[in-house]
């Protein structure tokens, strides 16, 4: 449940929170073509608040809704600038973001037409995506039925809300039957991610992750194949099949949401020891240290309030 906050940035100005209304013939509610990001600002141990790596996800706005033909009237600056305009707006000392380029009412039919791209940036708080639990103990994932979306079929370097009915339908089909969490298989049958989330195995201190082929170029992804490499880990970006990940050590995903979550047990067999591992738990005390502004290595990650 998102609680209630003062005000959201639409098309240019802050309105109230309850006046940041659409139109029921909104093009993007009918035929789902939105692009959106999550981002976070997280509070800092010296007390300020910063986001994090908030122009790469600004920039992946941006590229998604070149891929879906969408041209944004705004600036990447200009929705930076709103963003934390928004954040401090709503008083939030750490926030969830969320900012959402659509296509407005106008013509009806698949074809947009010139129907104007609309922007708007909300903000919660949002605390661990998979439960704090999960971020301690690991999580219970099952592979879904749904595979993932050939790159031919929906374009999956874009985050757009269409692309999304394929991870509901897998994390509803998991969530059922009791498990956290859904894998998810690329065309080939190869392991992809989760439904929101980007996926990391550790065999024999050997980290692996599949490749940009059919899964979302993720930003935590990237921060954590950086952080790895730099701390002296081979990391591998190859295909590789879902029983690789019953037989290694550890297995964790990454995403904006689920920061760094453990993964203790896939499709009924325990992972490793069926809890977190130490590159695991390495990597998600560096990370975390990083986003709360304690590694000055990483402060151009930080963009601060």
């Amino acid at each position: 449940m998102v609680a209630k906050l003062k005000k959201i940035w639409l098309d240019g100005k802050l309105v109230d929170w309850d006046d940041a209304q659409v139109h029921v013939l909104t093009h993007s509610l009918h035929y789902g073509v939105a692009a959106f990001e999550g981002v976070r600002c997280y509070r800092c141990d010296d007390d300020r608040s910063a986001i994090f790596r908030h122009a790469e996800h600004t920039k992946r706005l941006f590229n998604s809704a070149k891929i879906y033909l969408m041209n944004i009237p705004y600036s990447q600056a200009d929705i930076m600038a709103a963003t934390k305009e928004t954040i401090e707006a709503n008083s939030l000392k750490e926030a969830y973001i969320r900012p959402l380029v659509f296509i407005g009412d106008g013509v009806m039919g698949v074809h947009p037409g010139n129907n104007p791209i609309r922007v708007s940036i909300i903000c919660w708080e949002w605390g661990a995506y998979l439960g704090d639990d999960g971020l301690s103990k690991g999580i219970r994932v099952k592979t879904s039925s749904f595979i993932r979306h050939h790159p031919n079929i929906m374009l999956t370097k874009a985050k757009v809300s269409g692309n999304y009915v394929n991870s509901i339908l897998s994390k509803l089909e998991v969530t059922r039957v009791g498990y956290d969490e859904a894998l998810m298989l690329d065309p080939q049958g190869n392991v992809a991610e989760g439904s929101g989330e980007n996926i990391f195995y550790v065999k024999d201190n050997i980290v692996v992750t599949p490749p940009l082929t059919s899964v979302l170029p993720g930003i935590t992804r990237d921060t954590v194949i950086t952080i790895l490499k730099e701390m002296g880990y081979e990391v591998r970006e190859q295909h590789f099949s879902r029983d690789s990940l019953y037989i290694a050590d550890e297995v964790f995903f990454t995403g904006t949401a689920a920061e760094i979550t453990p993964i203790r047990e896939i499709d009924d067999r325990t992972i490793g020891e069926g809890r977190p591992g130490p590159v695991t738990k390495t990597v998600q005390d560096a990370f975390f240290n990083v986003v709360k502004g304690n590694n000055p290595k990483y402060r151009n990650w930080l963009d601060y309030l």
